[in-house]
């Protein structure tokens, strides 16, 4: 993995690009978001389809941040396209250990006999 962020932003003319070190698995999980990829003359364009709303374009680049980030890549995902808070902004919360507790036997009657 490189240390280069993979940049997911809105270009100017309104689509979602990717740009950054974009190797073959962070291509693969872009496109399980349903970014596409397309050959250019500096290389790829990775984007998502157009005219699919901003709504759903914020919630698939979103989506493509968590699982790149999962798979421990840089990521900078701009503001105007995240859909909840960043992972670091959210309180840590406490987790605890929850007590075992046994079940009752149960009754005689319900029990099978075995012959």
């Amino acid at each position: 993995m490189a240390s280069e962020p993979i940049r997911i932003t809105r270009g100017p003319g309104g689509e979602v690009e990717v740009d950054g070190a974009v190797d073959q698995f962070a291509a693969s999980i872009l496109a399980r978001a349903g970014f596409e990829t397309w050959p250019s003359l500096r290389g790829q364009w990775i984007r998502l389809p157009f005219d699919m709303g901003e709504g759903w374009e914020n919630e698939h680049a979103s989506w493509a941040a968590e699982m790149l980030t999962a798979a421990r890549y840089a990521v900078d995902l701009s503001a105007d396209l995240r859909t909840s808070p960043a992972a670091s902004a959210l309180p840590a919360t406490r987790r605890t250990k929850t007590a075992m507790t046994t079940q009752p036997t149960p009754p005689a009657a319900a029990r099978r006999q075995r012959r």
